[in-house]
């Protein structure tokens, strides 16, 4: 079948697909509407929720810290990483022909995963902080300074969004002739290299690899920071000091248990092994439920941000949008 698709590049080249058709979730009109309808009230809410998070710490003086910091480099990216998807997912709902060209495809793979990429760098970066908080007080804020901390943030981006060039690069330069149908409501590397006129054992294993060591290493690294923090948890005298600490790690722990345990699921393992289900609704899951939650789990178990959450929507009924001070 491969050496048929390389014949058929090779006498006639005009079979290369320019564009390529996104099944997405394939079902009935009634359904579609429905999808539509769910999604568009989940994309609003994920993008208010995380919009509330970066206006609180922007307005909020007691918020300009670098834990916040990074809290707000979080849903700045979250709010980022649901529009590279979602937006093209919706309008697929109520397009009969679902095509995204070749350029919009590889364009939508780059931001998407660079985005993912740096979500990892950035909550590394919040378990860093956290354990030099908890761990290293005394050193904490000499070492842990406001422009040191926003210095960090655009590390995170940059690397975030560099690393990513080689696999878009490499899985751009396999021929694509035909069939053009990529099972996913997105352009992803696995369904993708499955629609190459010629096998891809190389470009797949790199891939494969490059995911691995990506998780692994900011896996393992957050993993660490916060088995450290618990540790000093442990031994703080006041019952008080362990909850604060115990909660504000609680609702970092439990977004990096969302993320990395979706991803690892679907990218950790080479490609082919994934059902186009499976890549589908887990993929669902972590860009697009995931940015959902967390403006949840970190506002309602961080009574900071409650209380700045709760000024802001005081200011604003109230029609005094300034700095908050008190």
């Amino acid at each position: 079948m491969n050496l048929g698709k390389y014949l058929l590049l090779v006498t006639d080249p005009m079979n290369i697909s320019d564009e390529f058709i996104l099944l997405g979730f394939p079902c009935t009109w009634e359904v579609q509407i429905f999808l539509f309808s769910l999604f568009s009230v989940i994309y609003a809410l994920t993008l208010t929720g995380n919009l509330c998070i970066i206006c609180a710490v922007w307005w909020d003086h007691h918020l300009h810290t670098p834990m916040y910091i990074l809290l707000a480099n979080f849903s700045v990216l979250e709010m980022w990483y649901v529009t590279s998807t979602v937006p093209n997912m919706l309008a697929n709902f109520l397009s009969e022909t679902k095509t995204i060209s070749f350029s919009g495809c590889f364009l939508q793979f780059y931001f998407f995963f660079s985005m993912g990429t740096t979500e990892t760098f950035i909550l590394s970066a919040m378990a860093f902080d956290r354990y030099l908080a908890i761990c290293r007080p005394l050193h904490y804020p000499t070492v842990m300074t406001v422009q040191r901390c926003i210095r960090m943030g655009a590390c995170c981006w940059m690397c975030g969004f560099s690393c990513f060039l080689l696999p878009v690069y490499l899985i751009s330069q396999l021929p694509f002739c035909g069939p053009n149908t990529i099972d996913h409501f997105l352009c992803d590397p696995g369904p993708l290299m499955k629609l190459s006129c010629m096998p891809t054992p190389g470009t797949e294993i790199i891939c494969a690899t490059f995911n691995s060591v990506l998780i692994f290493s900011t896996f393992l690294f957050i993993i660490s920071s916060y088995t450290l923090v618990i540790r000093a948890v442990l031994r703080v005298p006041s019952a008080e000091g362990r909850h604060k600490a115990f909660s504000t790690c609680g609702s970092h722990l439990a977004v990096v248990s969302l993320f990395y345990g979706s991803i690892m699921v679907m990218y950790v393992s080479p490609t082919a092994s994934n059902p186009a289900g499976i890549q589908k609704f887990v993929t669902l899951f972590y860009s697009v439920m995931t940015p959902l939650f967390n403006p949840l789990i970190y506002s309602l178990r961080n009574k900071e941000m409650k209380e700045a959450l709760r000024k802001l929507f005081r200011n604003v009924i109230f029609g005094q949008i300034k700095p908050l001070k008190n």
